[in-house]
Order: structure tokens, then C-alpha cells, then sequence
């Protein structure tokens, strides 16, 4: 069943791009429900996401997700509760989570930001297990293997540097309005 693409925006992007913080915010604007996969999967498991990669790996973080993925696009179809998804930055690796966004998702809004953007929010990357050692080459690299992901799946993007959380809620609810407005005129 495919979703009211009206009803569900799904903010991709990398770590530190600000999408935990903009579905929170964007979802108390419009009084939506907010999902983050990371909060999720922390939530179901007991454990952090650097404990899950610690101990399980990678591999086990990225099944979980996609269990996330998966559940939140079944009960969107289902009950419509709208909402506003956040999804951990590596989730568009799966092919099944991409195809999923394609295919049975809501809006897709790519937060996108400069990888020293990145750097500068993310800090010493404590607690981000894909950083350790070289935070910001490693964040140079994701991004580069990411970007055409994210770009392939967005039906908008909003470039997030240099603007605080309110101002990039302010244009996302924007851009929606409009998706929207354009979605009852094509009917």
C-alpha cells in the first residue's frame, strides 16, 4: 500500500545535518507524529546505536533499521497517523530501504550540508561509531558515497548550512505547502 505522500516527510541526509532535530520541530508545527530510527531502534533494543555497533556490528544496526524503515511505512499505510520520519543517515545504503522510499514513501527532503558543516556540528563525533579516528575524512568520504543516494531519492532539498533549526523547519514547511498545493491542482 502506497502512502499519502502528504501525510509522511522523510528527512534524509547525513550525521549532523540536523534531521532529529528538524522532525521534532517540523512535527510539532503541524502536530505530527515524529519518528527518528536511531531514537527507535534504542528504544526497542535497550541499547545505544555505538553499543549496537560495538557489540553486534554494523551489519545488526543496519537489519534494525531497515526493521524501523519497514514498520513505519506499514503503519502509515495502514493507520495514516501523519508524520514526520527521520532517517539515520546510512539507512539509504539498503537497497530495500531506498526502493521503499521510491516506491511507498512520503516526501523526501534531503537536509544537506557541507561535509565541514558536518565536522563543525558533529565535534569529536563521540558516540558516531563511522567517525572514530579521522572524524572528518570520514565524514568526506560517507558524503561522497552518499550524495547521489540522497539525491536520487529527494523530491526536494534543503541545503542546511549557515541556517539555525527554525529557519530550515520554516522552509521545509514551506516547500510542503507547496507540494501539496501542486498535488491538488494536478488532481
Amino acid at each position: 500500500m502506497h502512502a499519502d505522500r502528504g501525510r509522511l516527510i522523510v528527512l534524509i541526509g547525513m550525521m549532523g545535518a540536523g534531521k532529529t532535530t528538524v522532525a521534532k520541530a517540523t512535527a510539532q508545527r503541524l502536530g505530527w507524529r515524529c519518528v527518528d530510527t536511531d531514537e527507535e531502534i534504542e528504544r526497542v533494543t535497550g541499547s545505544t546505536v555505538s553499543e549496537i555497533f560495538a557489540t553486534a556490528g554494523e551489519g545488526v544496526f543496519r537489519a534494525r533499521e531497515a526493521d524501523v524503515v519497514k514498520a513505519v511505512f506499514e503503519e502509515h499505510g495502514a493507520a495514516a497517523q501523519p508524520t514526520v520520519l527521520a532517517v539515520a543517515g546510512g539507512a539509504i545504503l539498503d537497497p530495500v530501504n531506498r526502493a521503499r522510499l521510491r516506491e511507498e514513501g512520503g516526501w523526501v527532503v534531503w537536509l544537506r550540508a557541507a561535509p565541514a558543516t558536518l565536522a563543525d556540528r558533529l565535534g569529536g563525533a563521540s558516540g558516531r561509531p563511522l567517525l572514530a579516528g579521522d572524524p572528518a575524512g570520514q565524514i568526506s568520504q560517507l558524503q561522497a558515497e552518499r550524495s547521489p543516494l540522497y539525491a536520487g531519492l529527494a523530491d526536494e532539498t534543503i541545503d542546511v548550512d549557515g541556517l539555525e533549526p527554525d529557519a530550515v523547519v520554516d522552509e521545509l514547511v514551506s516547500c510542503w505547502q507547496a507540494h501539496r498545493l501542486a498535488d491538488r491542482v494536478g488532481r
